[in-house]
């Protein structure tokens, strides 16, 4: 029939879908058309015609086809998978062929909405082999070290706090200025248990002080593309011991600038200005031109990643997560009994009599 087969349909996570009540999954998807009263697209479904013209036959295909439609009203013509074994050799007639009305996204959005789809979907990977570990974990990616990534790890983290543990990736992380708001969050540790005379930790009563601090075991995922402060970020998972690192060295800049040189025409003159030092790694933190070397060295292979099929660097960490709990089990303590008699009554604790 010479149309386009669906391979995917991206969607976003189910309880972040809406913003501003506008729906951010895939046009086509069942959640999007739904909407409308229509009934979405699925894999091995076919797009044979835009608004009337065959994808097949139009020079450019279907991108050109809706090219300059983001926001526009495109009727398409369809072929149903669960349709297929109705058509006479493989060509359907104008009849059989299914039409929906779908409204294209920019470029820019289905970029975004693709990389949104990548994340939901590597987070209920990461979880679904934890599970088959026998542990749990939550699961953070962060794109930016700025307020995006601020609000991707808020999402990510107090959700999951007290899991067994906590995968933070920061793979192609461009960079930012949070490293210490996000370090500062990892360093709490939990020093004091409550318990009332219903609930206590093991059953969703108040749990620890401090609050909301992470007891479990920490991967933070880096590879080639993570770059800036996500690099320092990563380097202080390592000094202050809070975690190992998983993946491939990273992209090497250390030294610090700001962006408040501004030029009359609207650009931006930058120039390393801030350089980092400790008394272990001397200037630039061996990052600056060298990059921060994981813990385990595992690299993707480009085509699985692509396709989606597997994600070597998530199955290491799982896998040295796994060996992590068996060295050092994350348990809850025990109390330490029934409550003590407290009473003025009781002869331990009375007052005794003056003299």
């Amino acid at each position: 029939s010479g149309g386009y087969i669906i391979t995917d349909v991206h969607n976003r996570d189910p309880d972040f879908g809406l913003v501003h009540n506008v729906q951010l999954d895939s046009p086509v998807s069942h959640k999007t058309m739904r909407l409308s009263g229509q009934i979405g697209l699925e894999i091995g479904d076919e797009i044979i015609n835009v608004n009337g013209e065959h994808v097949g036959t139009t020079p450019g295909g279907l991108g050109y086809l809706l090219c300059g439609t983001a926001g526009q009203s495109v009727r398409l013509d369809v072929i149903r998978n669960s349709d297929r074994s109705n058509l006479n050799n493989s060509e359907a007639t104008k009849e059989q062929l299914s039409s929906i009305m779908v409204v294209p996204i920019s470029k820019s959005a289905a970029n975004n909405l693709r990389y949104s789809s990548w994340e939901y979907k590597t987070r209920v990977k990461a979880q679904t082999l934890a599970r088959k570990s026998n542990f749990t974990t939550g699961y953070i990616h962060l794109r930016d070290m700025e307020s995006g990534g601020m609000d991707a790890f808020a999402k990510g983290y107090y959700p999951d706090y007290n899991k067994d543990a906590m995968i933070v990736d920061v793979r192609h992380n461009v960079g930012g200025d949070i490293d210490s708001w996000l370090l500062n969050i990892l360093q709490k540790r939990s020093w004091l248990y409550f318990q009332d005379r219903a609930t206590d930790v093991t059953n969703g009563g108040v749990v620890w002080d401090e609050q909301f601090a992470f007891r479990g075991h920490l991967v933070v995922l880096i590879d080639e593309d993570t770059a800036s402060d996500a690099e320092t970020f990563s380097r202080g998972i390592s000094e202050l011991k809070l975690g190992r690192l998983v993946g491939t060295r990273t992209w090497g800049g250390g030294i610090w600038l700001r962006s408040d040189n501004k030029l009359v025409d609207g650009g931006i003159a930058s120039a390393p200005e801030l350089g980092t030092y400790n008394e272990k790694w001397g200037w630039g933190m061996g990052i600056e031109n060298e990059g921060v070397v994981p813990d385990i060295w595992v690299d993707n292979d480009p085509r699985a990643a692509f396709d989606g099929s597997k994600d070597f660097q998530l199955e290491k960490a799982i896998e040295v997560l796994a060996d992590w709990m068996e060295e050092e089990p994350v348990v809850l303590p025990n109390p330490p009994g029934n409550y003590p008699d407290k009473s003025l009554s009781s002869n331990k604790n009375c007052i005794p009599n003056e003299k």
